[in-house]
């Protein structure tokens, strides 16, 4: 198929946005498995994980960053890729403000959700774990009380996600429709 198009800058800036995303998930993924080790972390996260609970909270954080943070941004690159250079449609105006809607807000509100889901999950199950392995020695109520200050943050962190996603797939059938 020949190129109808210049190249595309969008398609990049996903690019370089998943491979931030990659760095700061392997920061994360580091510090699950050795930060108790190095001493920043009290307990390890296996331990958090393995305790389920408010430990979900961590994985299904760690996850959705990983799917949607870092795999998602890179696939994104390649919707933009193809409609702007294999087809020839230019992200102008409009369509430009709202891809650039796509990636700051998909990119700050995928990231600030999941960690917050990781941090808040991570910690709510070290407040109920036993102290002989480096935890609160709280009643699982105490999980709550860590969690129930995440909620609303993170329901307005996917909230500016979805909107940027959204903004994403309307620039896109501005672009294809303006050709």
């Amino acid at each position: 198929m020949a190129l109808k198009g210049s190249q595309s800058k969008m398609a990049g800036y996903f690019i370089y946005a998943a491979i931030v995303q990659g760095a700061i998930a392997a920061g994360v993924t580091f510090l699950g498995a050795y930060g108790d080790q190095i001493g920043v972390l009290p307990v390890a996260v296996s331990r958090v994980i393995a305790g389920g609970g408010p430990g979900s909270w961590f994985n299904m954080g760690y996850l959705v960053y990983l799917i949607v943070g870092v795999v998602g941004m890179a696939v994104t690159s390649l919707f933009y890729f193809y409609f702007e250079t294999m087809q020839g449609n230019k992200l102008k105006g409009v369509s430009n403000a709202l891809a650039w809607a796509h990636l700051v807000l998909g990119n700050v509100g995928v990231a600030a959700a999941s960690l917050m889901a990781m941090y808040g999950g991570y910690f709510a199950a070290v407040a109920i774990m036993p102290t002989n392995v480096g935890g609160g020695g709280g009643e699982p109520g105490a999980a709550h009380l860590v969690l129930v200050n995440f909620i609303n943050p993170i329901g307005i962190s996917i909230g500016l996600a979805l909107l940027g996603f959204f903004a994403g797939g309307v620039g896109y059938l501005l672009a294809i429709r303006s050709k």
